[in-house]
């Protein structure tokens, strides 16, 4: 007989997915509110109160998206810089 051995946390997606989908959740929400309340304050045209209110649904997505992928992934990703040095001399080097 098998015996019901419980999932890593690692590999254990259904948790993961949770923690995600409420994360966005609050994320979304909360940067909508943020943009509501700034454009009201800021903003007297009803047109750029709801643009402000976009924008920080934005970020909550784009927040979000890498917070989730971080949970997934363990680390977060990030474009490489090119080594400056190597490719180009430094401004304050003599020839």
């Amino acid at each position: 007989m098998s015996e019901n051995k419980p999932i890593p946390p690692e590999f254990d997606l259904n948790a993961k997915w949770d923690a995600c989908l409420d994360l966005s959740i609050r994320k979304i929400a909360y940067s909508s509110l943020a943009g509501a309340f700034g454009g009201l304050l800021l903003l007297r045209s009803p047109v750029t109160r709801w643009a402000a209110v976009a924008f920080g649904a934005g970020v909550g997505v784009g927040a979000a998206y890498t917070e989730c992928n971080y949970k997934y992934y363990g680390v977060p990703v990030h474009s490489s810089p090119t080594n400056v040095s190597e490719s180009s001399p430094s401004p304050d080097a003599q020839d």
